[in-house]
């Protein structure tokens, strides 16, 4: 692959030639990995840079047997092999951004490492490059603020691993361009991926806080002898993420209750503040809070359909059943 050379494009991406243009993944890591197989297998042309030579030489084996087990499942449209060559493995960093559209850095979650790296990015990559960070937790106002491109940085933080698990969060500072976020989520969606907009910028943002909620009380359930990690997780396994594969929390309890989610909240809402306080939260289901909530589930389902919404998940969850019965027959 020829490199073009770097800072040659415009402030602003060109919507044609961003979509065709190849994408840089910062780090030859198992996330950097993950989205370089995303991109790759949406037919972008990928440059994954990583400084390390010995890492640098074990990443191809690493992605084609990913990309065996994914097609084994019927998940490639195209032979490995294709996918595969779609992506350049280096170890200099302005070769890898040389005339992207796209940077997704993948480097450790450390706040150091991210601003020296953001800093030459910045340097490096064509002005009309969006600049994402991969990070779990740490803001792009945390690292990118005293850039002269900070308007173009912002976070892009997957599930993992992203060619399985399909939600970005897109998290722009409040520097970050409009269009800079419009055209990362453009990026984001064509490469098979749902990009979901974090309104504002908080530690852990959607994802790990909502992760967080549910480790820090399992923790908890742990040290107080309440119940074994192993059970907890058949729970988790069994009971709530079999349930939430299909629908999210919110929608669970729409549809659990007769009357939909401000049934719930009237009726179990005391239970969960008590269950707060327990742990020293006070986050009270207001009554305003609850219409908020209530509001948008009922313009995304009123309440006329409830019923048929009820069948609708139980025949999703009657699929699932069935595939877990096959696939561990007993």
């Amino acid at each position: 692959m020829t490199a073009d050379t770097p800072n040659e494009s415009p402030d602003r991406q060109d919507p044609a030639q961003a979509a065709s243009a190849p994408v840089a993944v910062i780090g030859g890591g198992s996330i950097g990995i993950a989205f370089a197989i995303v991109f790759a297998r949406a037919g972008r042309p990928v440059r994954l840079q990583e400084p390390d030579e010995t890492r640098r030489a074990a990443v191809p084996g690493l992605v084609a047997g990913k990309l065996a087990d994914l097609a084994a499942y019927d998940l490639l449209d195209e032979p490995v092999d294709a996918v595969a060559a779609r992506i350049a493995v280096v170890g200099d960093l302005a070769a890898a951004v040389a005339g992207v559209a796209y940077v997704q850095e993948c480097a450790p979650e450390r706040l150091d490492l991210k601003t020296a790296l953001f800093a030459e990015l910045d340097r490096l990559a064509p002005p009309g490059a969006v600049l994402a960070s991969a990070s779990s937790a740490i803001t792009a106002s945390s690292f990118a603020a005293g850039l002269a491109g900070r308007d173009r940085v912002l976070v892009v933080h997957p599930g993992n691993p992203p060619f399985l698990i399909p939600v970005a969060e897109v998290v722009p500072a409040p520097f970050t361009r409009p269009d800079v976020v419009a055209a990362a989520q453009a990026i984001l969606s064509q490469a098979g991926l749902s990009p979901v907009l974090v309104h504002k910028e908080v530690e852990g943002f959607v994802f790990n806080r909502l992760q967080g909620a549910l480790l820090r009380e399992a923790y908890c359930l742990v040290r107080d002898g309440v119940a074994s990690v192993e059970d907890i997780d058949t729970i988790v396994r069994d009971g709530l993420g079999l349930r939430w594969s299909v629908i999210g929390p919110f929608e669970t309890v729409d549809l659990n209750t007769q009357g939909g989610i401000a049934s719930h909240a009237e009726k179990m809402g005391p239970a969960y503040a008590r269950m707060g306080a327990e742990r020293g939260q006070n986050d009270p289901w207001t009554p305003d809070l609850v219409a908020t909530v209530a509001a948008e589930r009922r313009a995304l389902l009123p309440l006329d359909r409830w019923g048929e919404r009820v069948a609708w998940r139980d025949r999703r969850l009657m699929s699932l059943v069935r595939h877990r019965r096959s696939e561990n027959p007993t």
